[in-house]
Order: C-alpha cells, then sequence, then structure tokens
C-alpha cells in the first residue's frame, strides 16, 4: 500500500494526497506532526533519493536550528525532529519519492494496482 508522508498544513501533501484521491489509489496517511518516521522508513528514503536530499533546507527548524552553518548526520536529525523532512514523501514498499512529483507518483500508482 501506498504512503504519504507530510503534514496536513503542507501544500504538496495536500496535492500527493489529492492525486491518489482523484484517482481511486487507496493510501495511508502518516502525519509527521504526530509520528515520526521510524529509522527503517528513513533508510528506504536515504536509498530513494540521498540522505541530503532528505533535509528541507527551506523550513523555520533548519534556520532556527542553524543547521546551514553546521556539519551534521541528515538521518540522525531527523529521527531527532521530523519537522525537518522535506515533504511530502510518497513511499511504496522500498520505493520512495520525495517532494512534488506527479510523474513517480503515476508509477508507484501503477505498480501498486
Amino acid at each position: 500500500m501506498i504512503q504519504v508522508f507530510g503534514r496536513r498544513r503542507c501544500r504538496g501533501t495536500q496535492a500527493a494526497q489529492r492525486y491518489f484521491k482523484e484517482r481511486s489509489v487507496p493510501f495511508h496517511f502518516v502525519d509527521l506532526d504526530r509520528k515520526s518516521p521510524a529509522k527503517r522508513e528513513l533508510e528506504v528514503f536515504v536509498r530513494a533519493a540521498g540522505a541530503e536530499a532528505l533535509i528541507d533546507t527551506e523550513s523555520d527548524t533548519y534556520t532556527k536550528r542553524g543547521l546551514e552553518y553546521m556539519e551534521f548526520d541528515p538521518v540522525e536529525e531527523i529521527l531527532a525532529d521530523a519537522r525537518l523532512l522535506r515533504t511530502p514523501v510518497v513511499r511504496d514498499g522500498n520505493v520512495a519519492v520525495i517532494g512534488v512529483d506527479q510523474e513517480a507518483w503515476g508509477r508507484l500508482a501503477a505498480s501498486g494496482r
């Protein structure tokens, strides 16, 4: 089953949910404000896009923590604070798409049927 990781107020996450609803593709929404991704889930995300691509460098959390001036392990930082994760993350098994990419979402939807 397809999982959409994101936040309710995130426009990209809303676009992903709308995309799957309009195509009647079942999905499970994971609200990152309530539940952080597990380490294994993050490993799938890293394989899909690389660790650096997972960090939302435009988020308030990134700026407030001063991460642009530090060296850090992206996975450890995301495990500590899921608000650093770039959203939406759409996952189906061992395949994940980071950010808004309707073409890739279409491939995930087609492979899941």
